[in-house]
């Protein structure tokens, strides 16, 4: 009959609509978002590599990444930077603006690291606000993320790994470099890492760093300079060419420079005498003081121009006569490199692939810097040409009317 016929109909329908409750349920049980980790939980919400992982035309999100489920491994960074839009390179209560701050958010944004204060984190050196480095050297002790489940240097395994994981064959470690530079700015580059020793300092195990400050000739007589800069060799009391540091804890001003020099960056202009060709000081040693190659660059600008005699500098590094640092401006920030940092034994690991990115990256930024450069040069050239004089004025002294608009200039080239 008709209305047995609507019961059935009915039946089915409910058995239907509890079937579909049932998917439903199921699918909103699935979806559930997975709890905040607790801040005392080793569990991160950041995914490995992304924000989801595919598993056929689904993509999954990530479950929140354990770090004490992985290897951990002290690692050695190696990184260049462009530090003219930077305050410095070290992490600063004032600001955030500072190279190391980008380095952080940079591991932390890869999941490399669970955080700052547990990554038992050291540095080779301390750069100015507007230093640049192309080989500042970084470590991250026992706290980098790693895939070596068989062990190696500087890996520390997880607890409680059974068996088959650490006789697992050996598998590639992360790309740390590709990772690193795909976050970080274009003006910060790693350019390779190497695996540490536990005891391992980025500090402390630095056997020499160099330093480059760049220059153009103008008007000054750098062959009084070479002259000067090869009396800052051996270990000298440097208190009277740096700033004091007292609120440090550095009370012993005693360093040694193991090479210095005045040389042109191009050997082609030595017996040149255009004001425009470039040249480097470039000093060598063991460790140097707070702003300590500025100060000596300030004494070399001041003896380029004859307003000091070289000799100036073997008495201002004779502090038994000369007790107290006479007032002088240092030179300015922006031309200043850390060039390199030497360190025994470490095996750095390079991709050419990674090499060649960073690499196009300078490129680029050399690039428009010299196309600027060539801009201003030719408006030079076409003042001098309707009568304009050259100024001899050095504008790499603090306090220069123009330091301000020139710092500014080399930011903008970024």
């Amino acid at each position: 009959s008709m209305s047995e016929a609507l019961l059935q109909r009915v039946k089915e329908l409910e058995a239907e609509l509890e079937k579909l409750k049932s998917q439903l349920e199921k699918r909103r049980n699935d979806a559930k978002p997975i709890p905040e980790p607790s801040p005392s939980s080793a569990e991160t919400n950041c995914p490995p590599t992304g924000n989801a992982i595919k598993r056929g035309k689904k993509a999954v999100k990530n479950r929140p990444l354990d770090f004490f489920a992985h290897p951990r491994r002290h690692v050695a960074l190696r990184l260049a930077y462009l530090g003219w839009a930077y305050q410095g390179f070290a992490v600063q209560e004032n600001t955030d603006n500072t190279v190391e701050a980008r380095l952080f958010e940079a591991l932390h944004k890869t999941c490399l690291i669970q955080d700052r204060q547990s990554s038992n984190y050291h540095r080779c050196g301390r750069t100015d606000k507007g230093v640049s480095a192309f080989s500042q050297v970084t470590a991250v002790q026992s706290s980098l993320r790693s895939t070596q489940f068989c062990g190696g240097l500087g890996v520390k395994l997880p607890e409680n790994v059974d068996a088959d994981k650490k006789s697992q064959t050996a598998v590639s470690e992360l790309p740390y470099v590709k990772m690193l530079n795909r976050v970080l700015p274009h003006d910060i580059r790693i350019w390779n890492w190497a695996p540490a020793a536990e005891g391992f300092s980025a500090r402390f195990d630095c056997q020499s760093r160099t330093y480059r400050y760049y220059f153009p000739r103008g008007s000054l007589n750098v062959e009084l300079m070479a002259d000067a800069a090869e009396r800052y060799e051996g270990t000298h009391d440097f208190r009277n060419l740096c700033k004091m540091d007292v609120g440090n804890g550095v009370l012993q001003f005693e360093r040694t420079i193991l090479s210095s020099s005045v040389t042109p960056v191009n050997p082609e202009h030595a017996s040149s005498t255009d004001q425009y060709d470039i040249f480097v000081f470039e000093v060598r040693g063991l460790a140097f003081l707070y702003h300590q190659v500025r100060c000596m660059m300030a004494l070399l600008l001041l003896i380029g121009q004859k307003l000091e005699a070289p000799e100036i500098i073997n008495q201002l590094l004779d502090v038994q006569s000369n007790p107290r640092k006479p007032q002088y401006s240092m030179a300015v920030d922006y031309p200043l490199v850390l060039y390199h940092c030497h360190f025994e034994g470490l095996d750095w690991q390079q991709s050419n692939d990674e090499a060649n990115h960073v690499l196009s990256t300078l490129q680029h930024h050399w690039t428009q810097s010299a196309v600027r450069s060539h801009v201003l040069h030719g408006m030079i050239k076409g003042l001098e040409g309707i009568g304009g004089a050259s100024s001899d004025h050095c504008w790499l002294i603090e306090g220069s009317r123009l330091e301000k608009l020139s710092a500014t200039a080399g930011a903008s080239t970024l």
